[in-house]
């Protein structure tokens, strides 16, 4: 086995840690989904501490890691939504942002071809307070009370955060189609 697969191998068992999450919180076992989802959290740093560190960078990995967190966050957020432990406004906020980005991405792939999606700095903030909170969440279900004011803060945060990373990435991505179309005009 060549080592620089590893990344790729890690991404794809967060991926296949979704199902498991689901069914822990379906079935109210927070303790599980707890140490099931921080180590999906845990596995997104180290997949790419490893990339990086290596350069064990693919296009495959660059595509499927983004993925599986969103995949992750997004069944996390619905079902605990569901479940009554995340408020709906919320998981349609973060749902949201998620769904423009990728109809904008997918958009912009028909209408100009090929393109290199890099993260911004406000959605890798966001992505990583989504993350804190629904770890925040399942501390507060499965073992510790967490205060409710750390978990409204964390609330507004992840609301505020995202809406504003959702906007920069509308205008990142707007620009580059305005600019798609002059090319395609010239």
């Amino acid at each position: 086995m060549e080592l620089n697969i590893i990344p790729n191998l890690i991404t794809l068992f967060r991926l296949l840690l979704v199902l498991p999450v689901a069914v822990t919180i379906l079935n109210n076992n927070f303790q599980w989904t707890l140490a099931l989802f921080a180590t999906a959290s845990l596995s997104d740093g180290v997949d790419g501490y490893l990339a990086r560190r290596f350069n064990w960078m693919s296009r495959f990995g660059a595509i499927l890691d983004p993925v599986a967190d969103k995949l992750l966050l997004i069944v996390t957020f619905l079902l605990l939504t569901y479940t009554g432990h995340i408020p709906g406004w919320l998981a349609t906020v973060v749902i949201g942002r998620d769904l423009v980005i990728v109809a904008g991405a997918t958009s912009y792939h028909i209408l100009f071809g090929e393109y290199e999606f890099a993260p911004t700095f406000l959605g890798k903030l966001s992505t990583s307070l989504q993350f804190i909170l629904v770890l925040l969440t399942l501390l507060n279900l499965a073992l510790i009370p967490v205060r409710e004011e750390l978990l409204q803060a964390g609330i507004w945060l992840v609301f505020f955060v995202s809406s504003i990373s959702g906007a920069d990435y509308i205008l990142t991505w707007g620009r580059k189609a305005l600019a798609g179309c002059k090319n395609q005009k010239n």
